[in-house]
């Protein structure tokens, strides 16, 4: 046997060979350090800079909610006598540009003073008939500015305050002047001539002419005096025509009397605590209604209409405030009813001065407590004393930024109101709410409208029950069909197949919505309406035809001709034929077993059905929603081990048995992560469900019935609201809420689907 001895190589030699090589490695090394390093603080910045955007988005929308929950704030700037103390006073008001208060006394005068100092700037008399004096004062709602004396004759003098507005060098001037709608002369209120000891008055009508007084005499006698202006054409001249009627029943002790806009209701309290409802819209037959207790055992020593004259606050002698007004019930009887309470005083109510274009009121009472109170939120915003003796009266301008409060000792206290967001509340966003001329609380969303004495209603429930009954439906239809075509595609389909498949339906995703909305709404929507009976039976009779196909397929000598895998093309041919013979049937079916109109069928059961329905949308969405869960839930899938599988069939189990014992809890956190996308894309999809809807905010889950979601809300409302406005803050809190709500899903969605890596990581 030879040996072969390798020639020894010299050490120099060796490690000068090495050493080049060596070198490039411990290079090679630092560069990837370096580029480890920078890749690591890359991806770490990178997650804090997401972190940090959340973050942001958070706190910009908080920013703009917080002024929400700030209630009202009292900035005190003056204070000074009265202008003229030696009269009774009447009324005391703030005209709407801040700088004049008005005063009017017992004796006929009205005093325009300087709000800030209370000089004397203008003063005014009425045209007091001799040998007469005031005995009872009124007023219309306070925008209309119009003002009644009850004379000692049965006489009545029917005035308004108004301003003129100059600008002499580049400055507005307010020059104040008295206006009588009805002529300078007395209307004559009571024939007989006695004394008007109580009055009432409104000018302002909804659809009929003239105005409306209603007075009680001397004698205890209720008087109602229609007024009606009517202008000769010719010359000018104005005529007033009187119509009078009386009333039978008249409390012995009247307190206030009130009368409403619209000419129908006139309210009577008494120093019992009662309140007296009258029906007068028919001047021929005025009748009492009713008569409530109010005050449940205390006096009642304030009441006045809020906005709009549909609401009453009545205020006691133990400081309580309520609100109340009409309500209609089955019967079509009005009935007055307790709406809700507000924060006690704790000493009697001696003012109420609601505001001009809300719900909202200012109340004094007779510990010199002032309180800031709202009607349909049920908040009160302010409650502090302001006076060490009793306040006696409260003035409020038109645009709420400023008060005047007089008190016992006739001193002025002039101060500045901040009140921005009083409609909004806890209670009146996410509670039912009791609005005006509403039969019960309701949730309701309805932003505008074209009155002045419009009553907001914010109720978030609507919207946030629209959101998820879009969603909800749309994945209803679009789970079973994308979870289910992806565990085919991933396992069953043949390569080729699959090659064409998955991505057709992921450049789905793609399309615009906006176009899917377009073809829903106005083509889909008006198809399922003239085609029901097919839609139902697509929806029913497609999984019974494609078992039914199934089981025929296993007993055709053909099958074993055609490859596995190839069985969707097969099947593709059939649904649409299937879906042929549906639509040309529906007419049939129609006639057959609904009368001939399935719509009309579901009317005369009770069902709601619109023509852009939950239905529409579920159907558009789950299009759109389709390729997200398809494509993450087919990558779940098709990764799942092969030796897992192949393990399972070579065990004995079925294809079938091993997708379902095997596949799916394997790929179950990538595919549960594919229906949370869809999810959350669903809850915020905007174009759908604005163009694919009615967009009425309804709350039920009806599928034949509209909705209204939050984003599409915002996007139809947010660039028509006022910049800071209330509407503006409780849109941004919307855009909170679905932030909110998606974030919450997903930290759920990923802790789910972390537990379920961590149970199935042993497969």
């Amino acid at each position: 046997m030879n040996d072969t001895v390798t020639p020894a190589v010299p050490p120099s030699i060796r490690s000068r060979s090495l050493l080049p090589d060596t070198e490039a490695r411990q290079k090679l090394r630092r560069k990837r350090a370096r580029r480890d390093k920078t890749s690591r603080w890359g991806i770490t910045i990178a997650g804090y800079g997401v972190v940090f955007a959340l973050a942001m988005i958070f706190i910009y929308l908080f920013y703009e909610v917080m002024p929400i929950l700030k209630g009202a704030t009292v900035t005190p700037q003056a204070t000074y006598n009265l202008p003229v103390q030696d009269a009774g006073l009447q009324r005391f008001l703030i005209e709407r540009y801040e700088e004049l208060g008005i005063q009017y006394t017992d004796d006929g005068r009205v005093t325009f003073f300087d709000a800030d100092n209370g000089e004397i700037r203008s003063q005014f008399e009425l045209p007091i008939p001799e040998e007469t004096e005031i005995t009872s004062f009124a007023h219309t709602e306070a925008i209309g500015a119009v003002t009644a004396q009850g004379l000692s004759n049965g006489q009545a003098i029917i005035s308004r305050h108004a301003f003129d507005l100059s600008f002499p060098v580049d400055r507005r001037v307010i020059t104040p002047k008295m206006e009588f709608p009805f002529g300078e002369e007395p209307i004559t209120v009571d024939p007989a001539g006695m004394a008007l000891e109580h009055l009432a008055i409104e000018t302002v009508t909804r659809g009929r002419g003239g105005s409306l007084m209603a007075a009680i005499t001397a004698d205890n006698r209720l008087i109602l005096t229609h007024l009606e202006t009517r202008s000769n054409m010719m010359t000018g001249e104005t005529t007033v025509a009187t119509r009078h009627a009386e009333i039978d029943t008249v409390p012995e002790q009247p307190v206030k009397m009130l009368l409403d806009k619209a000419l129908r209701s006139l309210f009577i309290a008494d120093q019992s605590g009662f309140i007296y409802y009258y029906d007068v819209s028919d001047l021929n037959n005025p009748r009492l209604v009713d008569r409530y207790d109010a005050g449940q055992g205390s006096a009642i020593t304030a009441i006045d209409f809020l906005v709009g004259t549909v609401s009453l606050i009545i205020g006691t002698e133990s400081g309580e405030l309520s609100q109340w007004f009409l309500v209609r019930d089955e019967q079509n009887i009005n009935s007055l009813v307790r709406i809700r309470d507000f924060k006690a005083h704790g000493a009697a109510i001696t003012n109420i001065a609601p505001e001009y274009t809300r719900k909202g009121f200012l109340a004094v009472d007779a510990a010199g407590h002032l309180g800031v109170h709202y009607g349909t939120s049920a908040r009160t915003l302010f409650l502090e004393q302001k006076a060490n003796t009793a306040l006696i009266g409260v003035a409020i301008s038109q645009v709420n930024n400023r008060i005047l409060l007089l008190d016992a000792n006739n001193q002025i206290q002039a101060a500045g109101l901040w009140n921005r967001h009083p409609q909004l509340s806890f209670s009146a966003l996410w509670n039912k709410v009791w609005y005006e001329g509403r039969a019960n609380p309701e949730y309701i969303w309805q932003s505008s409208s074209a009155s002045d004495e419009f009553e907001s209603k914010f109720s978030l429930v609507p919207l946030s029950v629209g959101t998820l009954k879009a969603a909800f439906y749309a994945m209803l239809f679009a789970m079973p069909l994308a979870i289910a075509g992806a565990i085919y595609t991933a396992y069953f389909m043949t390569p080729k197949l699959r090659g064409v498949v998955k991505p057709s339906i992921e450049i789905m995703e793609a399309l615009p919505t906006v176009i899917l909305g377009f073809l829903a709404g106005l083509w889909l929507a008006p198809f399922a309406e003239d085609n029901l009976p097919a839609v139902f039976s697509f929806f029913i009779l497609m999984p019974v035809m494609m078992l039914l196909f199934a089981f025929i397929w296993t007993k055709l000598p053909i099958r074993k001709m055609i490859p596995d895998g190839w069985e969707a093309a097969l099947l593709a041919p059939v649904i649409l034929i299937f879906g042929y013979l549906c639509v040309v049937a529906s007419p049939w079916i129609e006639i057959w077993f609904f009368n001939g109109s399935m719509r009309q069928w579901f009317t005369d059961i009770g069902i709601t059905y619109d023509q852009r329905n939950a239905l529409i949308v579920g159907i558009a969405m789950g299009f759109a929603v389709i390729p997200t869960i398809f494509s993450i839930a087919e990558d779940a899938v098709f990764t799942v081990p092969k030796h897992l599988t192949q393990g399972s069939l070579a065990l004995g189990a079925t294809r079938w048995q091993t997708v379902m014992g095997v596949v799916i809890p394997t790929a179950s956190p990538g595919i549960f992560s594919a229906v949370m996308m869809g999810f959350g894309r669903a809850v915020g999809e905007t174009m759908i469900v604005l163009m694919a809807t009615g967009n009425s905010p309804v709350v039920n889950f009806n599928i034949f019935e509209g909705m209204r979601t939050l984003s599409a809300n915002i996007a139809v409302e947010l660039p028509e609201t006022a910049v800071g406005s209330s509407h503006f803050r409780v849109l941004f809190l919307a855009a909170l809420v679905l932030l909110a709500l998606t974030f919450v899903v997903n930290t759920i969605a990923e802790i789910i689907r972390q537990r379920l890596r961590a149970r199935y990581s042993n497969l």
